[in-house]
């Protein structure tokens, strides 16, 4: 009791310490700039870099491996040479010259060789977050002195926790938005300008930090327990290989035991049978992070208008933010003692394993919405096909004949024909009568049909005119509209068509029809644009996301007029049929993330904490280098093939991660004690029973913090 009152006047007499608000402010900055960067990056790699789905796949993640990767050397540099302050600030500077050379890189007038700069950037960021995110959080918990400000540091963590999700949910709505919001440098979207943004940002955070160093409490490096890790298993291979028989040992780590310690060899197995637990997990991680690319890219082939609201493809990404802020408290708070009542959910490994079946019931989701979205993928002209389109440029009724068959074309209206048997080309007769068009009675020639391709024919009184039409869906899902001109006073003049909202002039006369597709995006009302004709607005026209139109323009005496063509047929899914498997998935991460974040702290020796935190961090790595091997082997012609195989790999690997459980030995915890955990917040601090016996521990990324668990050990 005298010793508890003696705390509690210790602890008013310390304040709360200034730099935490620091700290906080920088934190928020720098999870602002990742996660804007990384929301908008997957789709910035397809559209302006010019890679397929594919290779968009493959370098995103790439990207994430390094990311979660180089924070192990971070960690070890920070403990062991330069200490955490200079880290962060070495490194934060590294980061925002990878975020400048990425955002410059996406500025056309520039001139730089774009891909090449914006890898060069996405190395430097991944760099970058080697000195951020082990070191953040712990140079955070060095400015309490425990155990007085206990508390302190508990407020601390909530606030660093909010700080995360905060800027992540706000940067993951607002990036988007800036991408297509915002028209420059010629272009229909403004990527410099959502890349910059987050680069500000991190700029900010690096001269905030710096700028309150006075006000730090800051640690020398004690040394680092992961070199002491390398060197004794290192050490026990190298003897082990030199060994005869009379040196036998039961164990292949016993043979550092001339160099090293028996606790330290102790606790190097403990891990090594921690570890063995983890074998499965990355396939896990490797299911999640495809929300940013493949699930990203499926949203680009939906319809997102809600109202006078076009919800981006890649806004979808808010969801798992905000989901996560609401599901960890709920779940911890209800569903967990609920389920623990009828015997269910009762162990971590239970969590986990059922944390990765939800991902694998995600999975099955997002394949069935790939299999509703292949029916309104447009047909394409394969070997032996071809397709042909036949436009009507007038405002009058065509008659034609075309392979002897009798048509009549409305006004500005199209024939078609996507399935015509053709090996190499095939010359079709057609006869079109002009009679009730002001022009000569009729007209004969030839099209011309070609294999695999979609051409499309113009007819004219003299000579029709034709060009390799594209009917594929725009890669950022955005409308694509081409435009046809027909000036009945002076057919050789040069027409200037301007859409409202769209940073492109189209110029066309007779032998310049076929101009460059572009993707509109409307400012206000989504899919509405006022046309405008040689400077005169006509009408106005509504253009759809996904669609691939053709806008034909036909100027008389008496004014101009319209016609506008489908080609190909916009998104009719809505992009909200997506929530289902973003919220399973979310659920599934809740359970698995947070309990293996747990999982990870409680079972690993006092001593190898950071060890095993990093292996679970390094296992979001190799679950994205999963992801890159299976993309680039290009196993599956149809995307939701490769969803189901994710499915199906992820159940069986939960069913052998089940068989592992029912035989793990659980390591004891103390039942007084809690684990807090949050999203990049690998920290942990423990506090024991007896309060003035307390001592610090390593945890988290090489973290040294008090840490407490949430709950005991089943």
């Amino acid at each position: 009791m005298i010793l508890e009152t003696k705390e509690r006047e210790a602890e008013k007499k310390l304040t709360y310490p200034k730099a935490i608000f620091i700290i906080i402010s920088t934190e928020f900055c720098e999870r602002f700039s990742f996660v804007g960067m990384r929301t908008i990056l997957a789709l910035y790699i397809k559209n302006k870099l010019d890679f397929n789905d594919d290779a968009s796949t493959v370098i995103f993640h790439s990207f994430s491996m390094l990311v979660f990767t180089f924070p192990l050397f971070g960690a070890i540099l920070a403990d062991s040479i330069m200490g955490k302050f200079r880290t962060i600030v070495y490194f934060s500077i590294i980061y925002s010259l990878g975020q400048l050379l990425l955002s410059a890189s996406a500025v056309p007038t520039l001139g730089l060789p774009m891909r090449e700069f914006s890898m060069i950037g996405l190395l430097l960021i991944a760099i970058g977050t080697a000195g951020i995110k082990p070191c953040v959080a712990a140079f955070g918990g060095e400015q309490f002195i425990l155990p007085e400000q206990q508390k302190h540091i508990t407020t601390f963590f909530s606030l660093f926790c909010l700080a995360i999700s905060v800027g992540s949910t706000i940067s993951a709505f607002t990036t988007p938005q800036l991408r297509a919001g915002i028209k420059c440098f010629g272009e229909q979207d403004c990527y410099s300008v959502a890349f910059l943004i987050p680069t500000a940002l991190m700029v900010i955070a690096t001269v905030i930090f710096v700028v309150g160093k006075p006000l730090y409490r800051i640690e020398k490096p004690r040394g680092n327990v992961a070199l002491n890790v390398i060197k004794c298993i290192s050490h026990a291979v190298s003897t082990k290989l030199k060994a005869n028989v009379i040196m036998h040992r039961q164990h292949w780590l016993d043979y550092a035991d001339d160099k090293y310690d028996s606790k330290l060899i102790f606790d190097i197995k403990e891990v090594l049978y921690v570890l063995k637990i983890f074998i499965p997990v990355p396939l896990f991680f490797a299911l999640v992070d495809q929300q940013g690319s493949r699930w990203t890219f499926q949203a680009t082939r939906m319809d997102g208008e809600i109202g006078n609201y076009l919800i981006k493809a890649d806004q979808m990404q808010v969801i798992p933010a905000l989901l996560v802020i609401i599901l960890i408290p709920l779940v911890d708070r209800c569903v967990y003692p609920l389920f623990a009542k009828i015997g269910c959910l009762d162990t971590q490994l239970k969590k986990i394993t059922t944390g990765g079946l939800l991902a694998s019931v995600a999975f099955v989701i997002s394949a069935l919405v790939e299999l509703k979205l292949e029916t309104t993928y447009p047909t394409h002209p394969t070997n032996g096909l071809a397709q042909v389109r036949i436009f009507n440029p007038r405002d009058c009724q065509l008659p034609i004949v075309i392979n002897n068959q009798a048509l009549m074309l409305e006004p500005f209206g199209i024939w078609e024909d996507n399935a015509i048997v053709a090996k190499g080309n095939l010359s079709i007769p057609y006869t079109a009568d002009f009679s009730q068009c002001g022009g000569v009675n009729k007209s004969e020639g030839l099209i011309t049909a070609v294999e695999a391709q979609a051409t499309s024919y113009v007819l004219q009184p003299l000579t029709p005119y034709s060009y390799k039409d594209a009917i594929n869906k725009t890669s950022s899902g955005n409308p694509a509209i081409r435009v046809l001109g027909y000036n009945i006073l002076n057919p050789n003049a040069t027409t200037k068509v301007e859409l409202s909202g769209v940073n492109y002039v189209f110029e066309i006369n007779r032998s310049t029809s076929d101009v460059p597709q572009i993707t509109p995006v409307a400012e206000f009302n989504p899919g509405t644009y006022q046309v405008k004709v040689d400077g005169t607005y006509v009408e106005s026209i509504t253009l759809k996301v996904g669609g691939v139109y053709t806008l034909q323009t036909y100027v008389t005496a008496n004014g101009t007029r319209l016609g506008l063509t489908t080609v190909t047929p916009p998104n009719s899914i809505h992009i909200l049929w997506l929530l289902p498997q973003y919220i399973v998935i979310t659920i599934g991460e809740v359970l698995l993330g947070v309990t293996g974040l747990e999982f990870a702290f409680t079972q690993a020796p006092a001593s190898m904490k950071s060890i095993v935190q990093a292996a679970w961090l390094l296992t979001v790595a190799v679950g994205n280098l999963i992801v890159v091997i299976i993309a680039k082997a290009k196993i599956f012609d149809r995307q939701a093939s490769e969803f189901f195989f994710f499915a199906g790999l992820m159940a069986v690997d939960m069913i052998i991660l089940a068989v592992m459980a029912k035989f793990y030995r659980y390591r004891n915890i103390d039942n007084n004690s809690q684990v807090i955990a949050c999203e990049d917040l690998h920290a942990t601090f423990e506090e024991p029973e007896d309060r003035g016996k307390r001592t610090p521990v390593d945890v988290g990324e090489n973290i040294r913090l008090w840490s407490f668990n949430r709950e005991a050990n089943p």
